[in-house]
């Protein structure tokens, strides 16, 4: 259910293409499947689940690669350094290599957990994930904004194998002192997706939304109005998207040999107009409501704003009578128990 919400409003906002890890990941592969659009997904562990669950996280990963018709790629999952101790980093690490997956986890997410893990263990997330062998994969760090100088040159030495997600309305949200440091990557050439986080974190899917704050946002960061420009969040939008995806030679463009992932944008509307910058209008002007068609892999999952793959009031209304059962905190439980300081994370029930 909160999957085809979810797809719904992607695909509603011209998303063809999204990388998801955390639970119940069967349930989304097969939501990807019915509803047409291209994911990259991992069920995400942590080590407190014991081996079963980076066991778990391989199983799923083996079985829907190549699903959907080749739609879906896989990934292992580590959730992050601070809730994977480095054994199962480093285990990670070999079974990616062994198998030919990616790695998508949260890694330096903002400036405390970097001050956390220097305090504690003497080194930053990312060195965390250097010496258990992350870095030596494919990796998907999820945002980044606790990456430091130190960082950079082993980002660097990483070379084509490790990208950044960015999802800035999220860091705006929860106060966060630092963002993603995309013209620090941009000169290593590691590619920025742009990413919203999940609707828990951010309240909205709209990666029109995401693209506009990421340029005004890093403006301000560094401080001149000329980075970054229209064009560059375009492209951080689309093609460098599709390159943090793993899916840089088939998706991202429009061009002979790649995927027909293609949208549609009306741009007749007032708030539109006049368009003498396609791409400053794309970015600052544009909204999600704009999108008009949306086609994966040359299937339109969307026409003149009418989806095709996805029947939102029956989703609507099977939410409307499980919403007591969901909202309701009575049972006490919880997913985990984090103590803030990258130790062995207990499960908990209060």
């Amino acid at each position: 259910m909160g999957a085809r919400l979810a797809c719904a409003e992607m695909i509603r906002g011209g998303v063809t293409c999204f990388a998801d890890h955390y639970f119940a990941m069967d349930a989304v592969a097969r939501v990807v499947a019915e509803c047409g659009m291209r994911a990259l997904l991992g069920e995400a562990f942590f080590s407190s689940q014991g081996p079963q669950g980076r066991e778990k996280s391989l199983e799923f990963a083996l079985r829907h690669r190549g699903g959907a018709s080749g739609r879906i790629t896989t990934c292992l999952a580590p959730h992050a350094p601070y809730t994977v101790d480095d054994n199962d980093l480093a285990a990670t690490a070999g079974l990616a290599r062994e198998h030919g997956l990616p790695v998508h986890l949260h890694a330096a997410e903002n400036r405390d957990q970097t001050e956390t893990s220097l305090a504690w263990h003497g080194v930053t997330p990312v060195e965390v994930l250097e010496r258990t062998g992350i870095l030596d994969t494919e990796v998907l760090i999820a945002h980044g904004t606790g990456i430091v100088d130190r960082d950079l040159p082993i980002l660097e030495c990483a070379g084509g194998r490790v990208a950044v997600a960015s999802a800035p309305r999220g860091y705006l949200k929860f106060a966060c002192p630092t963002t993603t440091p995309i013209r620090a990557l941009r000169e290593l050439g590691i590619p920025v997706g742009l990413a919203t986080d999940g609707a828990a974190s951010n309240n909205s899917l709209d990666v029109w939304e995401s693209m506009a704050l990421t340029s005004l946002v890093q403006k301000s960061t560094e401080g001149d109005p000329r980075w970054l420009t229209s064009r560059q969040a375009l492209h951080h939008a689309t093609l460098q998207s599709a390159q943090a995806v793993g899916l840089g030679d088939s998706v991202g463009s429009i061009a002979p040999g790649r995927r027909a992932d293609i949208v549609l944008v009306d741009l007749t509307g007032p708030h539109t107009q006049p368009v003498h910058d396609l791409a400053a209008t794309l970015v600052h002007s544009a909204r999600a409501s704009d999108v008009r068609t949306t086609i994966v892999d040359g299937r339109v999952l969307m026409r003149d704003r009418e989806l095709l793959t996805i029947d939102v009031p029956a989703v609507v209304r099977e939410l409307q009578e499980r919403l007591p059962a969901l909202v309701d905190r009575g049972h006490g439980r919880r997913i985990q128990e984090y103590d803030g300081h990258g130790r062995r994370i207990q499960e908990h029930d209060s």
